[in-house]
């Protein structure tokens, strides 16, 4: 889909996309749409409600005083799935915006939109339906800060959906290795320096983690580091992502029911390599450090078995009582890694626990971190996203469930109460006095249908936006809790 930015509708165009408040009431130029006959049909101009007009499509907008950049990404999307077999379609969105000021951060958010609501996997398909839009434009003043706030929100969006299309690959075609290609052809192409670790390398490394959960696999598993270093950077953040491209459970072997998506297992190490793909592109100014924790966990007679210890790469044994508690042995061997290259602050995503699935849903990431400062931080990207994290505890007191008899800890507690709160403890044991930030985003990942406009079925990429927001943003606090 072409973005173009205009201060009229073209001529050409099939459709236009106009927004309609709450009530409905009109905003900017409804080119002589009548708003009675929206309100006999039903339409309330709710946010991201539409309706079809005669040469228009009306988006729901809601409250005027409460029109946000997110409101206008969420109609882009709506605007997008209306009108989704009209070649040409202008969209009017930006009327709503009052004031000028706010218009670029609006024009990046609709372009999101837009481009994200358009996402269709069609790698397998013989006759992919991919949306029969070829050309938006987005009508509004503001000349070049406008345009290129929306190129900003083209580049963001296509790198969601590289994002999208790592995770749905099926795992027999993206392995660890394979992983670990995908982000050599990202480093080339955006100016990163790389760095593969293979499988014997790691155990020499004393990775201790990402070789026992990789040993069950005839995949061998890869840790990936790359790096963002503009010239002039001050600060400096690590991302680590967990990178399980398939996970059976091991031998602690999940249903299978339980095993249908769990292609998406690697979703955090995808964002982490969308998101680097477009720092430059995006001019950050910011150092980042990223690693992909990529192993495949596998039962077999070479797979970890329950009550193995194990030792991970800052010296910290692990027992193992769960082989289906994988990922947070690898992103433990990252988290170290990191901590050796002193960040200002390291931040982790991971399809870590069902737990949190079932506390916030699939709208919410569970957040929790070692530094307020961080965690706020993070949680103002995600809301500046349009990927909404919410913060939960590591209640010092519930570190005890978590001792081992014969090794410094153990990977699950007994009893299944607070497993996302519990997973966070565990991988806090590895940050050494780092300011760091978790993110379990087993909810979000992925969906199952396609409900929501801006994410068809499938993963959604989640988590993207929020480091690139975060990275924009980042400004370390130091010798504050």
């Amino acid at each position: 889909m072409e973005l173009i930015v205009a201060s009229g509708v073209p001529g050409d165009v099939d459709v236009v996309g106009i927004p309609v408040a709450s009530g409905p009431t009109a905003v900017g130029d409804t080119n002589g749409h009548e708003l009675a006959e929206l309100a006999a049909r039903g339409f309330e101009g709710k946010a991201g409600e539409t309706m079809q007009l005669n040469g228009a499509i009306a988006v729901g907008v809601g409250d005027l005083d409460k029109v946000t950049p997110d409101v206008i990404r969420k109609a882009s999307a709506a605007l997008v799935k209306a009108a989704w077999k009209r070649p040409r379609v202008a969209s009017r969105l930006l009327d709503a915006v009052a004031d000028d000021t706010d218009r670029p951060a609006a024009a990046q958010a609709a372009a999101e939109g837009a481009v994200l609501a358009g996402y269709r996997f069609g790698r397998y398909k013989r006759e992919a339906k991919a949306t029969q839009i070829e050309a938006m434009t987005i009508v509004s003043k503001g000349g070049k800060r406008v345009g290129a706030a929306a190129e900003r929100g083209r580049a963001i969006a296509e790198a969601v959906n590289f994002a999208r299309d790592l995770i749905n690959t099926p795992s027999g075609d993206l392995t660890p290795v394979g992983l670990a290609d995908a982000a050599t052809e990202v480093a080339e192409r955006a100016g990163l320096t790389i760095e593969i670790t293979n499988e014997k390398q790691a155990a020499k490394l004393g990775l201790g983690g990402l070789t026992s959960v990789g040993k069950g696999s005839d995949n061998p598993p890869r840790m990936v580091k790359l790096v963002y270093d503009p010239p002039g950077a001050r600060n400096t953040l690590a991302w680590v992502g967990k990178g399980i491209t398939f996970d059976s459970g091991g031998l602690s072997l999940k249903t299978g029911e339980g095993m249908m998506t769990m292609k998406h297992d690697m979703a955090g190490a995808a964002a982490v390599l969308g998101a680097m793909s477009v720092l430059a592109d995006l001019g950050v100014r910011t150092k980042v450090i990223g690693y992909l924790c990529a192993a495949e966990n596998m039962p077999s007679g070479h797979a970890i078995r329950p009550g193995d210890v194990l030792t991970i790469k800052n010296g910290t044994t692990v027992e193992v009582l769960n082989t289906d508690a994988e990922g947070r042995l690898v992103l433990a061997d990252g988290l170290a890694l990191a901590v050796d290259d002193g960040p200002d602050a390291i931040v982790d995503l991971a399809t870590l626990t069902g737990a949190v699935r079932a506390a916030l849903g699939t709208r919410f990431a569970g957040l929790m971190g070692n530094r307020d400062w961080l965690t706020d931080q993070v949680r103002d990207a995600s809301v500046t996203a349009g990927e909404p994290a919410w913060p939960l505890p590591l209640p010092p007191e519930y570190r005890k469930m978590l001792d081992s008899p014969v090794a410094d800890i153990k990977n699950v507690a007994s009893g299944g109460t607070a497993g996302a709160l519990l997973a966070g403890l565990f991988l806090q044991e590895f940050v050494a006095d780092v300011p760091w930030a978790h993110l379990d985003i087993a909810g979000p990942a992925w969906v199952d249908d396609d409900s929501d406009p801006m994410a068809p079925r499938g993963g959604t990429g989640y988590g993207v936006r929020t480091l690139l927001a975060l990275a924009e943003s980042f400004k370390p606090v130091k010798g504050k809790r």
